[in-house]
């Protein structure tokens, strides 16, 4: 939704193919103003996650806010299309909000088909592999586990306060999901790999689409997966403590 909590996602609805691609936009408060104070939540005022309605082109950026309430980035809008450009951010002394709104990239359109659900996907040279069920409806434990060559990676870089930043859209609607990492970095119990552990409540029995951006070698990469959620319920005890975590 661009409206929600009486805060407002601004921005301009169509744009042109580019791989650079200024982005402007701005939140405005319930009295139409510029919202000028955020909190920090995993290090940034704000996070901008953009995405072509057929959950191709993931970006996760971190745009610049200017004195007059303006947030500017440059996105890559490599293909033309539909994108959803989701804004997730905190007032200052308010609850966590993401705001959303599509940007229509002028051009001849080729949806891809969702890939299928698989337990790994390479990236960059790195196999990321992922453990546990989604189950509609509570809090999943999902694992995800980064090696390259082969040889588990046990020195991944804290990104974003985190070993990973996950985020969840469902595929048919690109609902955003929060998720939310288990532990910290520096927490004296939390490793640096090769497993990340989160934990993602899926609304619906359905699939989604897992965008994982990690950090080795000074470098972040993003491993991509598709995930069917079922009806399954589970009596498991270990889901309840999730909430303390925030995200």
């Amino acid at each position: 939704m661009s409206s929600k909590n009486g805060y407002t996602l601004e921005l301009a609805t169509s744009a042109a193919v580019g791989s650079n691609v200024p982005l402007q936009f701005r939140i405005l408060d319930s009295a139409g103003a510029p919202l000028i104070r955020y909190a920090d939540t995993h290090d940034k005022q704000l996070h901008l996650i953009v995405v072509g309605l057929d959950l191709t082109g993931f970006q996760h950026v971190h745009p610049e806010l200017d004195e007059s309430g303006n947030w500017h980035v440059s996105v890559d809008f490599a293909h033309p299309g539909d994108y959803r450009v989701f804004a997730d951010f905190t007032p200052d002394g308010g609850d966590g909000i993401t705001l959303s709104a599509d940007v229509r990239v002028a051009g001849s359109y080729d949806p891809r088909p969702l890939p299928a659900a698989a337990t790994a996907t390479t990236v960059d040279g790195y196999t990321v592999s992922i453990e546990g069920a989604a189950h509609a409806g509570q809090a999943s434990k999902l694992t995800l586990s980064v090696s390259r060559d082969g040889i588990p990676v046990t020195d991944l870089q804290p990104y974003l306060a985190a070993y990973g930043h996950l985020v969840a859209l469902r595929a048919s609607d690109l609902t955003y999901l929060h998720v939310h990492p288990d532990g910290h970095p520096g927490d004296g119990v939390t490793s640096a790999g090769p497993a990340i552990t989160f934990y993602a409540t899926m609304p619906s029995a359905e699939d989604y689409r897992l965008f994982l951006d990690f950090k080795h070698d000074e470098v972040v990469h993003t491993a991509e997966f598709t995930l069917t959620a079922d009806n399954a319920t589970t009596t498991e005890s270990e889901h309840t403590s999730h909430a303390h975590h925030g995200h």
